[in-house]
């Protein structure tokens, strides 16, 4: 007779496999009496512990946006860390540097704490799902409420893993036979389409018994919308091109193999794929819970909070109110607000999925520490690449002037030259440049003052102590205290960030508490809109997609009319026309619209670095040189300084092993039948 264990147990076995943990379980703090399962799930205050450590291995490491310490992948071709480096080394401290990240100077054991801490959560949450029905303490409501929550936990930690090192492991339901060894025990990668529809279905079970909303005090707990969305994440990145037959990256896609020698990504195209991720973001569309923050058009103000500066009149949107235009709107304020602080999350109609605020030791807070300039005792070493600043529109939805030249793929047109002056600040020209501001910088769409430091931008700074450090005008010439020195606190580019930074901000005396709390955007509803609009572009037929309840069927096709329900309000509320009918009648203009639409709408959300690898376009992107203003220039030189050069102390290059991340050779050891990412040494090399 075969001996069957239960699937509580088949967690305990597999953990010495696929993570190391000393413990039974970080949570036997709780249990130091060694109570049985049973005792365990009919006390209350345990099963709140239990479910409570199945969420912790969600913060840290495993955080959606988070300072470098912890996620260098919040960083790419758009933004950098400059901190980290010196004079190239792959290491300083025991971390890793922004060159040797760009570089992909890793190894196989760096980063790894994700791939441990995952498998704990999917293991604390297993545990959890598969004995809180037999409770007696608690209601049927509050069960499937507690369950559900488990259940998007364990399915988020196996996304986070998926995201990172692509096809891993699924920890089967199912019960083991005891008597084998632990290398009969060992568990292969699943397919990404595979980990796609278990993430896919696991959410759609949580959906069920998760509410709608909940209160200030639960606001990082998971909601329908939450679940649903994730789900839509998943479905998009699973009919991307290098999880769905692109040519560009077959070569790695042959030596991306099970232990069987089956192809883990998929080599052949489906359409229908860009189907589902669309009927799953409408999922959440129809959900009727979210829309897009606007703050209301001021006609007064002050430095802090300035009165609109309206977009150039446009026909079709100056006149009308939101959603139809930005007529009673403050598009600047409307993006600034969602990122500073200022507003709280059950304030917030786009935030779906959250941790909270200032999640660890290398939070949002953190971050924008690193941003702030000296005179705020920041560490001034979080910097823009030109290739973002440049992203970028015009106030009138055109491309500034001389975009992308200096690397070869723009227009070939001069960038603008000339400087506010005095006059044109008195005369109100050019708002809300200073004197003294490049014209590069004049006439530039909301979100470009809401999320760049450009040289000789006002940081507002106004909790310092001295009133004469607040209201500062930045500028990155050398000498001038913020620009090149020989230390590390400089702007390799000459441009800064803003996004995150809220007016009151500052890190005098190394006080964290200067510096306003952030919710953290782990997935927001202009993300989910931008979703809707690509998977669609990418259809030519039409299909009939089941919703995430199977209450109705989808048409799903691609149609003007229902890409612009995606694309259209985030331009809108960004104060920004949107494309013409030329440009969505295009499948490639629109694509690359869209492209372009998530890098200055996302950017900082950790999204750039895995869209350029599931578009399959790391390969291009991030092999070319990253640029910036010439920051060995002083004030003196202020034009030269405005010429875009190459930043001799960033580095970049793309090889196919950095499409996903070397899994450890400690955990290739456990696992007999895990094999490695192409490209990276396996434990018997």
């Amino acid at each position: 007779m075969t001996n069957k264990i239960s699937a509580i147990a088949v967690f305990i076995l597999m953990a010495s496999l696929l993570f190391s943990c000393k413990k039974y379980l970080d949570s036997d703090q709780y249990f130091k009496d060694r109570l049985t399962l049973d005792k365990s799930f009919n006390n209350v205050q345990y099963i709140e512990e239990w479910l409570a450590n199945s969420y912790s291995y969600l913060t840290g490491v495993n955080a959606d946006v988070a300072s470098k310490g912890y996620e260098p992948f919040n960083f790419s071709d758009d933004i950098y860390y400059g901190d980290r480096d010196v004079d190239f080394d792959i290491k300083e401290e025991g971390q890793l540097s922004y060159n040797a990240f760009s570089l992909g100077n890793y190894h196989e054991n760096d980063k790894q704490d994700s791939w441990t801490q995952c498998y704990q959560g999917i293991r604390s949450a297993s545990i959890f799902i598969y004995n809180i029905d037999a409770s007696t303490v608690i209601n049927d409501e509050q069960k499937a409420d507690y369950k559900a929550q488990a259940r998007f936990v364990r399915a988020y930690y196996y996304w986070l893993l998926l995201r990172k090192y692509g096809p891993i492991p699924i920890i089967p339901d199912e019960g083991a036979d005891y008597t084998k060894s632990y290398d009969e025990l060992a568990l292969p990668r699943s397919s990404y389409e595979a980990c796609a529809e278990y993430i896919g279905h696991e959410m759609v079970l949580a959906a069920k018994d998760l509410p709608q909303s909940r209160g200030q005090l639960e606001i990082a707990r998971p909601t329908k919308g939450a679940a649903l969305a994730t789900r839509a994440k998943v479905f998009l990145y699973a009919a991307s091109p290098l999880m769905n037959g692109g040519k560009g990256s077959m070569d790695f896609k042959n030596q991306l193999l099970d232990d069987q020698g089956n192809p883990l990504l998929g080599i052949t195209y489906d359409e229908e794929k860009w189907a589902r991720a669309a009927a799953a973001a409408k999922d959440v569309m129809n959900l009727g819970v979210y829309a897009l923050y606007v703050a209301p058009f001021t006609n007064s103000g002050t430095l802090t909070h300035p009165a609109t500066i309206a977009p150039p009149y446009n026909a079709e949107f100056s006149d009308k109110p939101w959603p139809d235009g930005w007529a009673n709107i403050d598009p600047y304020q409307s993006y600034r607000a969602l990122f500073d602080g200022e507003l709280s999350a059950s304030e917030n109609p786009e935030l779906i999925f959250t941790r909270g605020k200032n999640q660890s030791t290398e939070g949002i807070n953190v971050m924008v520490v690193h941003q702030l300039p000296r005179i705020a005792s920041g560490w001034n070493t979080h910097g823009m690449t030109l290739k973002q600043c440049d992203a970028y529109y015009m106030n009138d939805g055109s491309d500034v002037p001389g975009m992308d030249q200096e690397y070869g793929r723009g227009n070939g047109s001069q960038r603008v030259g000339g400087f506010v002056t005095d006059e044109d600040v008195a005369e109100g020209k050019y708002k809300p440049l200073l004197s003294g501001v490049s014209l590069q910088f004049a006439n530039r769409e909301p979100r470009f003052y809401a999320s760049v430091g450009f040289n000789g931008s006002l940081w507002d700074l106004t909790n310092e102590s001295e009133e004469r450090n607040r209201e500062q005008q930045v500028f990155y010439y050398r000498g001038s205290g913020n620009g090149y020195t020989n230390t590390m606190f400089w702007l390799r580019t000459g441009i800064g960030i803003k996004k995150y930074v809220n007016p009151q901000d500052t890190y005098e005396n190394g006080d964290l508490n200067k510096v306003v709390p952030k919710y953290e955007p782990a997935i927001r509803y202009a993300d989910i809109l931008l979703e809707y609009t690509e998977a669609l572009n990418e259809l030519t037929g039409s299909y009939s997609i089941p919703s995430w309840d199977s209450a109705q069927t989808y048409t799903v096709a691609r149609t003007t009319e229902e890409m612009r329900k995606g694309l259209r309000p985030v331009r809108i509320r960004a104060g920004v026309p949107d494309f013409s009918d030329a440009v969505y009648s295009s499948n490639t203009a629109l694509r690359k619209a869209i492209k372009r639409e998530r890098q200055v709408e996302l950017m900082g959300e950790q999204e750039r670095y895995y869209d350029l690898r599931r578009w399959d376009d790391a390969a291009t992107e991030l092999a070319l040189p990253i640029y910036g203003y010439n920051v060995l220039m002083t004030s003196d030189q202020r034009d030269l300084f405005h010429q875009p050069v190459a930043a001799f102390a960033l580095q970049s290059t793309f090889a196919p092993k950095m499409y996903f991340w070397p899994i450890s050779l400690t955990e290739l050891q456990r696992d007999k039948r895990l094999t490695q990412n192409p490209g990276w040494l396996t434990y018997n090399n």
